[in-house]
């Protein structure tokens, strides 16, 4: 079951592949440039940046990869993420540890995030190697609730699929499959260093900057080494994707695609445009600053055909054809609406869009914008 645990999706500007990049078009790519050339296999690292090598571990699902990096740390590595746990990422790691790592230790292990594969081999690190866990105190926190969290699943969580729209038969799919995200999960540390805004953490005698992000996570943190321009970006900013960015039954009112655009903004007024970017997925590169506007950009536009959609009273599953470039099979449903959700979200909090609950528990979306550009 750890291969339903898909972490991001892609919109109707990025379409996965079956090599599990992603093809865009001119305005995802424009101004990107990525000179590193092709990325390691599993078990071997190209330098990224001068004492930063990038490792690439695989992942038992369409987005079949993520990047890792190593950072030189005196006599051994900073570890930022660490991959899923499956044999495959073990055995990467070990060929990694023996070969470009030289068998020097771990001295930490920092993760940007809380998902799966980010944090799924840190316990397994940090036990290894008597290594402390850096995270941010919501992504920690989150992290330990949702390993221990087996079930059985809430009916609130129930109540929150069937409002989507989705049939009793795939709530009870829901119901029967909760409490995976431990599967994919090491145990984790019973104690952690905390990160927060602003922190600097000195790594092999150079100072790395913590920039927290929102949207994607709850406080996902980035890396940043002002004195050359390198940004480790997590899942905040990705090259050929877009974060996935969903509403979850914890919180069904949320509004994290509100949160994930203002640190857009955010990270767009802090970066000079020489910034290079070492991402979580896909390759690294330069044009930090066209990124950010075409990530912008697409969402306002996903936005737009959503408005249109909403001319006729939808529900959060009858809107993915405004949103996803691709139909959705049964291993994305949740993470579709998730997105759906956070989407309609954030019009209802734009005073762009209105929710009503029939009797059957089932929202239904209605467009209150006026007009509407064709």
């Amino acid at each position: 079951m750890v291969g339903a645990l898909r972490l991001e999706t892609d919109l109707a500007d990025g379409v996965i592949t079956s090599e599990g990049e992603a093809s865009t078009g001119s305005d995802g790519l424009k101004g990107l440039t990525y000179p590193l050339g092709a990325p390691p296999a599993p078990g071997q690292a190209v330098q990224a940046a001068p004492g930063v090598l990038w490792l690439r571990l695989p992942l038992p699902m369409q987005l079949n990869h993520i990047n890792v990096y190593a950072i030189e740390d005196g006599d051994g590595w900073a570890v930022v993420d660490t991959g899923i746990r499956t044999p495959d990422s073990v055995a990467a790691w070990e060929a990694a540890l023996a070969g470009p790592m030289g068998g020097r230790p771990v001295t930490r292990v920092i993760c940007t995030h809380m998902h799966p594969d980010h944090i799924g081999l840190a316990g397994w690190l940090c036990e290894r190697f008597d290594a402390p866990l850096l995270m941010t105190q919501l992504e920690y926190v989150t992290a330990r609730m949702l390993v221990a969290d087996t079930g059985p699943a809430p009916e609130s969580g129930a109540d929150f699929w069937r409002a989507a729209g989705w049939t009793e038969d795939r709530i009870e799919r829901y119901r029967q499959t909760y409490g995976m995200f431990a599967k994919g999960v090491a145990p984790l540390p019973a104690g952690y260093q905390r990160l927060s805004e602003g922190d600097v953490l000195s790594i092999g005698g150079h100072d790395w900057t913590i920039i927290v992000g929102n949207g994607h996570s709850p406080e996902h943190a980035c890396l940043w080494r002002k004195a050359d321009g390198v940004l480790i970006s997590g899942d905040q900013i990705l090259p050929r994707i877009s974060s996935n960015i969903s509403v979850w039954p914890t919180e069904p009112l949320a509004d994290p695609l509100h949160d994930w655009l203002t640190s857009l903004d955010r990270l767009g007024d802090i970066l000079p445009p020489e910034t290079f970017v070492l991402p979580g997925h896909g390759e690294p590169f330069a044009g930090v600053l066209p990124r950010i506007e075409a990530l912008k950009r697409g969402h306002a536009v996903s936005l737009k055909r959503l408005e249109r959609t909403l001319k006729t009273p939808s529900r959060a599953i009858d809107v993915f054809g405004a949103l996803f470039a691709r139909p959705v099979d049964g291993g994305l449903l949740g993470m579709a609406t998730g997105e759906a959700i956070a989407h309609l979200n954030y019009l209802a909090g734009q005073g762009r869009a209105r929710r009503d609950r029939d009797a059957d528990g089932v929202d239904w979306w209605t467009c209150i914008q006026t007009e509407i550009e064709a």
